[in-house]
């Protein structure tokens, strides 16, 4: 076994011959015996062959999963060589009413939907309605994409998450609200739309909005409406009578019941626009085994042609690599994550998430083997299934070569070194730095990492997880990929930020300067019309709002912004954009974001209003200060609470809070 410590935080991302539909006994629904439950003892070498055995062994993982991660109910199944060997609901669908999750239990797939959008756009290159690697405006009707890069857009790019748009999930917007709105796909992204800022197809970033956009140039072109067109050329022809990509009072009906990790149900969450070719469809273990079979039968089901071979191929090979080694994306939203659960198969999966549903789709094309789960909460319990399904039916055939390692000269060094920022998660950020041969990255969360050179383009840390490093189309270090798992790096590209021309009145011997540089190069200061910085300037409580929020890094994302603009002014009197902020209502500000626990024994002098001591104290312990407050002999601090907050201050606090690269240190 390979288990790491995963914590992935969000959030961080599948012809029935034999059918198993009973449930096994997961938080007293009482079906089988014990016996059935019992781990199998030997480690297959062929994968799953025998439907007792697979049965027998997936009870065993279900249920220690299951218990550990608090999920109610679950679904899963596996399809080998277009035969089902296992379709079988574990648990509660609604836990209160007693009802268990059979193999007609519904569930939103969620980002599994991507592939089934994918499917359909290769349908249309088949048909020669869609030419992959087409400016994708072609097929838009008049609707445009902001594109600051001088090369075309194509649906190859869409669906191979290689877009190079700015704000990837700009579209994203889910509540239970959208369920019984009919919000189209036209008009929706002609108000919600990111601008592409990197070449096509020269990075990668997880993106909702490329599959929407894909969506709506599959709804263009084939002239029907999107749910109608995947009910027409999908879901009919594969038999999959209970999948939908909207609801209907039918499905909702059968739906498993939405909880939280801590078991606490809540409301079904619905997607805008209606239609979500990113994350919308709903669907069944039933008919997933369908979806599954499909693809184990060259692209046919029930002898109906779904997809030629060679589309088919293409869904099924990376088509996208961070290094030779690590191969990222298929044509059409199949993934390579965890490419060390693997163990050296061909594997190609893809998650999904909403609100209390988690789904996951795994095939391994070569072995013609595949499984599909959902299951009613927002863990990941998906991922430790799957290594126990690996490592039991596809384990190791040989272990991996060791790596050696090259020392890095400074002088090479010099190209890899600066500040970078994940191309989907603004708020990660890293700086490289050089010594002894090797990269140096801080990188926040996770710590700092030596990096030591396997070959100039590829990197690994300490831990053995890979950073390989990517050049742009002018042959430039640009990108690095890091497959770490213990956070969200692994969820896209990171981009190497570039040098700006420093601010003219920031001497070079301020205690500043490197805070103000750092939030100039991440776009958090705007450059300013005479290039000056004014750093002893005051600034507003809204000027200030601002930058937080662009600082703390989650302003891609509507849902969260909404919800963290209300959450930044919690507990702060009379807040109005136009009042100059003092520097005790800034920190309130950081702490409502940041959530940083108080260290009870840092003492604060001075005077500070009651609302506003539990923040500073916070901002204190963890060193969020700025570089003018020095400690009294007694070890206590005067925060100058009611000054009003200078610019240079400013970003000085926001630096140290969520310039994460900076790795603050707790005052001593």
């Amino acid at each position: 076994m390979k288990t790491k410590t995963r914590n992935l935080g969000l959030a961080c991302l599948l012809l029935s011959a034999t059918s198993f539909t009973a449930c096994t006994a997961i938080n007293n629904v009482p079906t089988e015996s014990v016996e059935s439950q019992k781990p199998a003892k030997k480690i297959s070498t062929n994968g799953p062959q025998d439907a007792k055995e697979v049965e027998s062994f997936m009870n065993s993982v279900l249920v220690d999963k299951m218990g550990k991660y608090n999920v109610n109910g679950s679904n899963f199944v596996v399809v080998k060589d277009g035969k089902v060997l296992l379709n079988k609901g574990y648990g509660y669908a609604d836990k209160d009413k007693k009802i268990p999750v059979d193999k007609d239990t519904v569930f939103q797939i969620a980002s599994v939907s991507k592939t089934f959008t994918g499917l359909a756009a290769m349908q249309l290159a088949d048909k020669g309605a869609i030419d992959l690697n087409h400016d994708i405006h072609e097929y838009l009707d008049g609707l445009k994409v902001p594109n600051k890069t001088g090369t075309p857009l194509t649906m190859f790019n869409l669906l191979t998450y290689t877009s190079g748009v700015n704000l990837p999930d700009i579209t994203t917007y889910t509540s239970p609200d959208y369920i019984n709105q009919e919000i189209p796909m036209k008009e929706f992204l002609k108000e919600h739309m990111p601008t592409v800022v990197r070449t096509p197809g020269e990075s990668y970033t997880y993106d909702n909005f490329a599959f929407l956009l894909a969506g709506y140039a599959i709804e263009n072109v084939s002239g029907l409406r999107f749910d109608q067109y995947m009910e027409k050329n999908i879901f009919k022809p594969l038999d999959m009578s209970s999948t939908s990509t909207r609801f209907t009072p039918e499905l909702l009906d059968r739906m498993a019941v939405h909880y939280d990790d801590k078991g606490t149900p809540h409301p079904t969450s619905g997607h805008a626009p209606t239609d979500g070719p990113q994350g919308s469809i709903l669907s069944t273990g039933e008919d997933m085994a369908k979806y599954l079979t499909m693809f184990q039968q060259q692209g046919k089901f029930n002898g109906l042609k779904i997809i030629s071979e060679k589309s088919l191929e293409q869904m099924q090979s990376y088509q996208v690599f961070a290094d030779k080694t690590l191969p990222m994306t298929t044509v059409g939203g199949f993934e390579g994550y965890f490419n060390d659960l693997m163990n050296g198969h061909h594997v190609i999966l893809k998650g999904g998430s909403m609100p209390g549903h988690q789904s996951l789709i795994v095939l391994l094309p070569k072995s013609n083997t595949a499984f599909y789960m959902s299951y009613n909460n927002d863990s990941m319990m998906s991922i430790e299934v799957f290594e126990e399904f690996m490592d039991h039916y596809f384990p190791e055939k040989k272990k991996p070569k060791k790596s050696t390692y090259t020392p890095l000269s400074s002088k090479e060094a010099a190209k890899y070194v600066g500040l970078y920022q994940n191309t989907r998660f603004h708020f990660l950020k890293y700086r490289l730095t050089y010594k002894n041969g090797s990269l140096l990255m801080e990188a926040g969360p996770s710590g700092k990492h030596t990096l030591k050179m396997v070959h100039p383009l590829l990197f690994e840390d300490e831990a053995g997880n890979k950073l390989a490093v990517k050049k742009d189309h002018q042959n430039r270090i640009k990108y690095f990929y890091y497959t770490s798992s213990t956070g969200l790096d692994f969820i896209a590209d990171a981009q190497k930020m570039p040098t700006k021309k420093p601010f003219s009145d920031v001497p070079h011997d301020s205690l500043y300067e490197t805070h103000i540089d750092n939030l100039y190069a991440f776009d958090i200061f705007k450059t300013q019309p005479d290039n000056r910085f004014h750093p002893e300037g005051i600034m507003t409580q809204g000027e200030f709002a601002d930058l937080l929020l662009r600082a703390h890094g989650w302003f891609g994302f509507p849902d969260d912004t909404e919800k963290n603009k209300a959450k930044m002014v919690s507990g702060i009197p009379n807040f109005n954009r136009n009042t100059v902020i003092t520097r005790q209502t800034a920190a309130v500000m950081i702490q409502n974001l940041k959530q940083i626990q108080p260290a009870p024994k840092v003492k604060i002098t001075g005077k500070t209003d009651k609302w506003a001591i539990e923040a500073t104290q916070a901002l204190v312990s963890q060193g969020i200060i700025d570089p003018d407050i020095k400690p009294n002999a007694d070890g206590s601090i005067d925060f100058r609470s009611k000054q009003p907050l200078l610019r240079q201050e400013a970003s000085a606090l926001l630096d140290k809070a969520f310039g994460y690269y900076t790795l603050p240190l707790k005052i001593k």
